[in-house]
């Protein structure tokens, strides 16, 4: 039952995926939590199968690059809640190409949901955030953001870019209690790479695998809570190991 004190969390591209990892455990947490994606009818029908176990979990139509979009889905929340603690900047999209052959319209859509995406959501979330006190911003960037990839350029130039801007917002929002991290994921299993155990960076990742979606899951709800309170600006690598190479 949502109360005065329940922690209120919006996750962008919440449909499927690490996004839904982390619907299910912030809301098993206790959590009200609201997933936002432009998929909605795996959107709505994973709300609905995580409702169905007795969680609180609202599906939103959200294009992250809208604005507009972004208005409507903070107006939805303050109309139930009045507030936000916790924002994840989930959202994504891929493509691989070599950088003499990038298109350049696909490269600004890209930067558009990745990186747009993520600075549109912290600036409508602080109205909401500053009325609950403060609030804990997750940005979910890459190993391709400290790190390059070949063919990466537009995926691996927003991760980086999301590097940024945690650093920034996380200085210019600690006034107001709002922490800002990011996180790192490696290769994170799936079920559009469940059956491919050594493709993509599992070959270079010293612990031999993809990450659990579970796995990820757990340092988001970390980021999250009371325990990370001093945490903020930093990068959470979660990568198996790949990095320390």
């Amino acid at each position: 039952m949502t109360t005065e004190t329940t922690r209120v969390a919006l996750i962008t591209g919440g449909a499927r995926g690490q996004g839904a990892a982390h619907a299910l455990r912030l809301a098993t947490d206790g959590y009200s939590v609201y997933t936002a994606d432009v998929l909605d009818h795996d959107g709505e029908a994973e709300a609905a199968k995580l409702r169905a176990s007795g969680l609180d979990v609202t599906y939103l139509h959200l294009d992250v690059s809208d604005e507009h979009n972004w208005s409507t889905v903070m107006k939805s929340i303050e109309a139930e809640h009045r507030r936000l603690h916790v924002l994840i900047n989930n959202a994504g999209i891929i493509h691989v190409t070599p950088i003499s052959d990038e298109d350049t319209l696909a490269w600004k859509r890209l930067l558009d949901v990745n990186l747009t995406g993520a600075f549109l959501g912290i600036r409508a979330a602080l109205p909401l955030m500053e009325v609950a006190g403060g609030g804990s911003i997750i940005n979910i960037s890459s190993i391709f953001g400290p790190a390059g990839a070949v063919g990466y350029s537009a995926y691996a130039a927003s991760k980086a870019g999301l590097l940024g801007l945690t650093r920034t917002a996380a200085l210019e929002l600690a006034p107001k209690n709002i922490r800002v991290n990011a996180v790192c994921p490696g290769g994170v299993s799936t079920p559009m790479n469940a059956n491919e155990p050594d493709g993509g960076v599992v070959p270079e990742t010293p612990l031999g695998r993809r990450a659990r979606v579970s796995e990820i899951a757990g340092a988001i709800a970390f980021l999250a809570g009371p325990d990370a309170s001093f945490v903020t600006g930093t990068e959470l690598v979660v990568d198996g190991g790949f990095l320390a190479h």
